[in-house]
């Protein structure tokens, strides 16, 4: 089994010193190299501290995080680390500097003096990765929502991060923007091989993780394969949350006596799994 690229360990965190509550209670984590993972949990369990730990821009209080075997903690290696992983935040605003679409992407590239045609390739590269080559010339903020997210995107995927952590990166879009992201990130996953690691409240986006992991008040509470996560459906929406509507609906059909297979949730084995009782 390979080295995990993330890895925390037992983690303690208060954003408070002086407060007894922690905001990471003894959390425990870790994300393999190339893996998606979905990171859920209702509101204040801890799941955007637990991000901002996994690339330095918090540090814990108590516990180990490492990026790729280096310690957080090790302030020489903070570059490294910051280069392992990027963050794409939930508003792309905070995160577009220039004021033209190609300009940003390089942004970081310059601050990090890469040589002229090697930063043309890559913003070329990370704008086609992201679907935003056609506005290269564009002004960020006359593009849509879905669109500035995803140039945000690729001015983290121009600095060839290994691993890429989204904060609720699609909370502020439409469906279609949301749709247009996931699909940029899972590419992303698949093509390039780059780890991701997504913090959500959509139950549809972590349905099509690899992993799951659930939080609640600072601690990870439940983890495994979606599948595994959400046919637990009394036990996700105890904790605030809901289930795909793909599993809600099966539950439904087997509380009304229709026999369902175990493990639905998606809308694609839902309707296969209709059409067969159909036959």
């Amino acid at each position: 089994m390979e080295e995990p690229i993330l890895t925390a360990r037992d983690l303690k965190f208060r954003y408070d010193p002086e407060q007894p509550v922690y905001a990471l209670d003894g959390t425990s984590a870790s994300v393999r190299r190339g893996e998606f993972v979905a990171v859920l949990g209702a509101n204040g369990c801890g799941k955007s501290t637990l991000a901002k730990h996994f690339n330095a821009i918090l540090l814990p209080e108590a516990g180990t995080v490492l990026v790729e075997g280096i310690n957080t903690a090790d302030e020489e290696k903070l570059y490294d680390i910051r280069q392992t992983v990027g963050m794409v935040f939930q508003n792309p605003d905070n995160q577009i500097v220039a004021t033209v679409v190609e300009e940003d992407v390089a942004f970081a590239l310059e601050n990090l003096g890469v040589p002229n045609e090697e930063m043309r390739r890559r913003v070329d590269d990370a704008m086609k990765m992201a679907g935003i080559y056609q506005y290269r010339e564009r002004a960020p903020h006359k593009l849509s929502g879905g669109q500035r997210q995803r140039v945000a995107i690729a001015g983290v995927v121009a600095m060839r991060p290994d691993c890429l952590i989204l904060d609720e990166a699609t909370a502020m879009l439409d469906p279609r923007g949301r749709e247009q992201v996931m699909q940029t990130i899972h590419r992303l996953n698949e093509t390039m091989g780059i780890t991701v690691v997504s913090i959500t409240h959509y139950m549809e986006e972590a349905a099509q993780a690899d992993r799951v992991l659930v939080m609640s008040r600072g601690k990870v509470v439940m983890e495994g394969a979606p599948k595994e996560v959400f046919s637990r459906t009394e036990e996700v929406r105890s904790l605030h949350l809901d289930v795909p509507q793909a599993a809600e609906l099966r539950d439904e059909l087997v509380k009304a006596g229709i026999p369902m297979p175990e493990g639905i949730i998606s809308t694609g084995e839902c309707a296969r799994a209709l059409y067969e009782l159909l036959k």
